[in-house]
């Protein structure tokens, strides 16, 4: 039998977050937002071990000169250069003029570039998908290219048209599949969960 230790805490904890969200009472609420603010705290010390993970990695790949280096040293440096910008003295976090600039001047237009390489990566997979002659990866290029259209910037009547069946699309068809994932999803997790505190493997089924 497998330890349940881990999953007998999910389970736990997400009972405790529904019944806060479920019912109306002051205590469950601070226990609620307690486990909300200890959850934030491991993303953030998750998030903070994963950089310096990479920065070592990168590191030991430029003093061990394999890999790519020229990566390497931006990774490390521009890690670097954040760190100094938001923890140097008197600096003021996430707030601080220096990240803002770095941020402003470097990461968005790097994500700006990204963006549009995908986007013209992605109209090389539409072609294919369409050339393939695939049912569903032609009704997936149908309905992003109607997505595109109801998404393009016109003025007057028509622009508020395309607006208002944008925003209808997003919040009733697109939004109860999303719910309808995540419900799903949720149940098979609970599922899991309680056969693995269970002690019940598939062989028993």
């Amino acid at each position: 039998m497998r330890r349940p230790s881990v999953s007998a805490l999910v389970v736990i904890v997400g009972i405790l977050l529904l019944a806060d969200f479920l019912v109306v009472n002051e205590s469950l609420g601070q226990i609620a937002s307690l486990i909300v603010d200890l959850a934030i705290l491991v993303a953030a010390g998750a998030a903070l071990a994963a950089v310096a993970s990479l920065a070592a990695r990168r590191g030991t790949d430029l003093v061990r000169q394999r890999g790519d280096p020229v990566g390497a040293v931006l990774v490390v440096v521009g890690i670097g250069a954040m760190a100094v910008a938001g923890l140097r003295p008197g600096a003021d976090g996430a707030s601080d003029p220096a990240v803002r600039w770095l941020l402003a001047a470097l990461v968005i237009p790097i994500g700006a570039t990204l963006f549009g390489l995908l986007f013209v990566s992605t109209l090389g997979a539409a072609r294919r998908s369409v050339l393939s002659r695939d049912r569903t990866a032609t009704l997936l290029v149908i309905v992003a290219l109607v997505s595109l259209v109801l998404l393009l910037p016109f003025g007057g009547e028509l622009g508020a048209w395309l607006r208002s069946v944008s925003g209808w699309t997003l919040e009733v068809p697109i939004a109860a599949v999303f719910r309808g994932l995540l419900v799903g999803v949720a149940i098979l997790t609970a599922v899991f969960a309680a056969r693995t505190m269970l002690g019940i493997s598939p062989r028993d089924d």
